[in-house]
């Protein structure tokens, strides 16, 4: 179960013309990001790696009643360029699973969408981490959050690789 086929088939099936259908959850992510790329990326990044993978949505706002609206960004491919600069530097983030396919700019009726399709990390890629420290910036995503891992989860990842 898991693994990059499941994230691939939600792609098929998220209309970014009718973002009100949508709902933050274990598999999607809307963030606003008009003020440029936002730090929490890096928190869903880690927790989709870690879980069963998800698609981050940038330039898309939550609404008090939890719906998604399109609000687009002025310079998409700009905030692309940023965000692999950074997912490939081992400062930021322990691991870069991402492939060039799975970040794209998706152009909707209401403006320009960063889409990230992050897959569910490898056993042998896993924890996916920030910064330099496992315990510290290792994530998992429940519901409709990320979560820091604790201890036991953390080397439960650790000796899956082992194996």
């Amino acid at each position: 179960a898991g693994g990059r086929g499941d994230t691939r088939e939600m792609n098929t099936v998220l209309d970014l013309n009718h973002m009100e259908r949508y709902r933050e959850g274990n598999r999607l992510e809307a963030k606003l990001a008009t003020g440029g790329l936002p730090h929490s990326i890096w928190e869903t990044y880690s927790a989709f790696a870690n879980s069963a993978g998800g698609i981050i949505l940038l330039g898309v706002e939550e609404l008090p009643d939890h719906s998604l609206r399109v609000q687009g960004l002025l310079d998409p491919h700009e905030m692309v360029q940023e965000f692999w600069e950074k997912v490939r530097d081992p400062a930021v983030v322990s691991a870069n699973i991402l492939r060039p396919e799975d970040v794209w700019v998706a152009g909707t009726e209401e403006g320009s969408v960063v889409v990230i399709q992050v897959p569910q990390g490898e056993r042998d890629q896993l924890p996916v981490y920030l910064g330099s420290d496992p315990f510290r910036g290792s994530y998992r995503r429940s519901g409709d959050g990320d979560y820091r891992c604790n201890r036991v989860e953390v080397w439960s990842m650790l000796e899956a690789k082992q194996h």
